[in-house]
């Protein structure tokens, strides 16, 4: 009997190709879901991820079969100091896309955003929220620039990240009108979301620099007397086609790739990250400072990575109607001191 080819399916996803470093460490959104709120409200946040620890939580999910009992769960904790919102833009549908029709800054923005942009000495802000108003009637979405504020987190840096957030709810002057009150104001994460709810959220993941196929594909290591390598790769592919296909798994970057999870659940958003803080600080961040927000589960990056939050993209069907009830929250240091 001849040779039998054991079974070998597909290594690794090619779904996420090319797995090169992202451009940025801060995450693009690219889809803002669209809500029928009456209000309008913003539909995205940003927080510095700060570590992890678990929780005991009473079940209440109700098609699970622990519901009603107390269950421990890992939860991520992520500070949310108060974000500048430093301008508002508005787009109009173009056959080519949204494009960027006219935009109002803030009258005197901080000293710390000349670390991230020139700006001009000074913004003539009425002239620019007029020019809005008069074209409210081909604007097709509202945008609110916002800026994080590093310097009221642990961190170590001054300057700040700015990104587009989406307002959405109600009528295109209704959201205006929002975004008027809003600028030059900051906001809190607690005036966006709300305790258990679901989100989505969007970072760039941790780096791990070159690897091999074995590591960054889950190739099968070759046994010992085979040719040559075991780490590698048995073939490259066939004599035709005459190239190397992009399916091949080879060695290359591994992670620092930009990823979005959906319906991740906020568990607490708190005020005070004292209450939050493990014994001896979350290891390479510290102390919590401010507000922050506790999540159900893992989430992608490191420590102090950016870490972007949106409305939920496609939300679950069964939301339960309360809060989650939390009967503790673990301050042991992680590090077992």
């Amino acid at each position: 009997m001849g040779h039998r080819k054991t079974h070998a399916p597909k290594h690794g996803s090619l779904a996420y190709l090319p797995r090169k470093r992202a451009k940025r460490p801060v995450a693009r959104i690219r889809y803002w879901p669209k809500i029928t709120a009456d209000a309008p409200r913003l539909l995205g946040f940003a927080g510095y991820k700060a570590g992890m620890t678990y929780v005991f939580t009473i079940e209440d999910r109700k098609r699970s079969p622990n519901f009603g009992k107390e269950v421990m769960r890992a939860a991520t904790v992520i500070e949310t100091p108060p974000m500048l919102i430093c301008g508002i833009r508005a787009y109009t549908k173009t056959p080519y896309g949204l494009t960027n029709l006219t935009e109002a800054w803030m009258k005197d923005p901080p000293a710390e955003l000349d670390r991230a942009l020139v700006l001009p000495e000074n913004f003539d802000t009425e002239a620019m929220l007029q020019k809005l108003e008069q074209n409210l009637p081909s604007t097709a979405v509202i945008r609110v620039i916002a800026a994080t504020q590093p310097k009221e987190a642990n961190l170590s840096k001054k300057k700040p990240e700015i990104m587009e957030i989406e307002i959405g709810g109600g009528t295109i002057a209704k959201q205006f009108e929002y975004a008027k009150s809003l600028l030059g104001k900051t906001v809190t994460a607690e005036e966006v979301f709300k305790d258990g709810q679901y989100i989505d959220v969007a970072a760039i993941t941790t780096g791990k620099g070159f690897q091999g196929p074995v590591k960054r594909w889950g190739v099968t290591i070759l046994q010992h007397k085979g040719r040559k390598t075991k780490r590698g790769i048995a073939t490259l592919g066939p004599w035709n086609p005459h190239h190397i296909m992009y399916t091949i798994p080879r060695a290359g970057q591994m992670g620092y790739h930009q990823r979005t999870e959906y319906n991740k659940r906020i568990l607490k958003i708190g005020k005070d990250g004292k209450e939050v803080t493990v014994k001896g600080g979350y290891i390479r961040y510290g102390i919590l400072k401010g507000p922050y927000i506790l999540i159900d589960g893992s989430i992608l990056g490191p420590e102090k990575r950016l870490i972007r939050l949106r409305y939920p993209a496609r939300p679950p069907k069964e939301v339960p109607e309360t809060p989650p009830q939390i009967t503790y929250i673990s301050l042991d240091s992680p590090q077992g001191k």
